[in-house]
């Protein structure tokens, strides 16, 4: 059974930075892209960021240059760096797994119906 664990969330002021893990099971990590994705409280599902078997990285515009993901699959953990946050990216933060285990076009990365199981989320809140 495919499991997705968050972890890492927590309050944090503007221009701060979290590192947020998604620890995965129950299934073959490396042969998998992996994505984040958020969603602020009376808000639809917002993509974030994924990242292909080959490592190659995507990244939505409101995030691209503060935001790193990355994957160990040595350790079957997904990874994504917050850095200079803003209030704007208050919001749960949850990781996804492709539903294929083949590498994924840029545009495909971004359609939320690429993913078949996710985990339960880990909440981000950037406040002074």
């Amino acid at each position: 059974e495919v499991h997705l664990v968050e972890s890492g969330g927590g309050l944090v002021q503007p221009g701060g930075s979290l590192r947020l893990s998604c620890a995965a099971s129950g299934f073959t990590f490396s042969s998998y892209a992996m994505t984040w994705v958020r969603q602020a409280t009376g808000a639809g599902l917002e993509w974030v960021s994924s990242i292909n078997t080959d490592g190659s990285t995507y990244y939505g515009d409101s995030v691209k240059g503060r935001f790193t993901i990355s994957r160990d699959n040595a350790k079957n953990t997904l990874y994504l760096q917050l850095n200079s946050l803003q209030t704007e990216d208050t919001a749960k933060y949850y990781c996804a797994k492709a539903r294929l285990a083949v590498p994924y076009s840029a545009y495909n990365l971004r359609l939320l119906g690429s993913y078949d199981a996710w985990g339960q989320g880990t909440q981000v809140t950037v406040s002074s």
